[in-house]
């Protein structure tokens, strides 16, 4: 498979990861995914791996296994996430834990294991993910939104290292999507959340994908080190 038409996907089980993942297999692409739990749908075109990026020694099994079945990975999408509710004062420290070793050392890992194979070769996409909940300061979202500004700064800092390489790193920040993620917040702390909104719908997978579409562009070789966040927040 060519190495210009290969992606990771992290947390492509459900939800936007496998969005993404069926996007871009229907593009043509060769798609390796990723997630803690057993994947229940595949293609010829899809490899699945189990994997907890919040691990270091199961993020370099996997980019090693990603590399082998792909000849070379082109890009990197760093999608997996976990969120959690809670008011800062009732937050508890376990809690904190897992949503930072997840969003943030999981991003932290996969750029290290990718981004020296894709320097290596001069050559590579990178898209973090991070979320409107950091610009806008969520109330109730405290580490979680600490935990994707987090996201922002490794993308920007990434960026510099990696730029004099051939390879880009930038980030999107969706809004609220249905997907699990969302699953237990309160309609009416969604309806709040799209006030802020200078377009105040629900985002889906195709606003994110055409985000993502943009980043990993060949064209867009020039554009790096920038973070997206949909619906007019900024």
């Amino acid at each position: 498979m060519a190495e210009s038409k290969t992606v990771l996907i992290t947390g492509s089980r459900k939800g936007l990861g496998r969005a993404l993942a069926e996007h871009y297999l229907a593009a043509g692409w060769f798609v390796v995914g990723c997630s803690r739990k057993e994947c229940t749908w595949s293609h010829e075109n899809y490899r699945h791996f189990l994997c907890d990026v919040a691990d270091p020694a199961q993020v370099r099994a996997l980019v090693v296994a990603a590399e082998k079945e792909s000849g070379g990975l082109y890009a990197l999408i760093n999608n997996a996430g976990i969120a959690s509710m809670n008011a800062l004062l009732l937050t508890p420290t376990e809690t904190a834990r897992r949503i930072f070793e997840t969003n943030t050392l999981g991003t932290f890992h996969l750029l290290q294991e990718v981004g020296k194979r894709m320097c290596k070769r001069k050559a590579g996409r990178i898209v973090n993910f991070s979320s409107i909940a950091a610009p806008l300061d969520l109330e109730g979202e405290a580490v979680y939104a600490a935990s994707k500004a987090a996201v922002v700064s490794l993308t920007q800092v990434a960026a510099r290292e990696f730029g004099s390489m051939g390879v880009t790193v930038n980030a999107v920040g969706p809004t609220a999507i249905s997907t699990d993620l969302i699953s237990g917040v309160p309609k009416e702390k969604l309806d709040r959340l799209r006030e802020h909104q200078s377009i105040p719908r629900e985002g889906s997978a195709a606003d994110v994908a055409q985000v993502v579409d943009f980043f990993l562009d060949p064209a867009s070789d020039f554009i790096t080190g920038q973070v997206v966040y949909l619906g007019g927040i900024h």
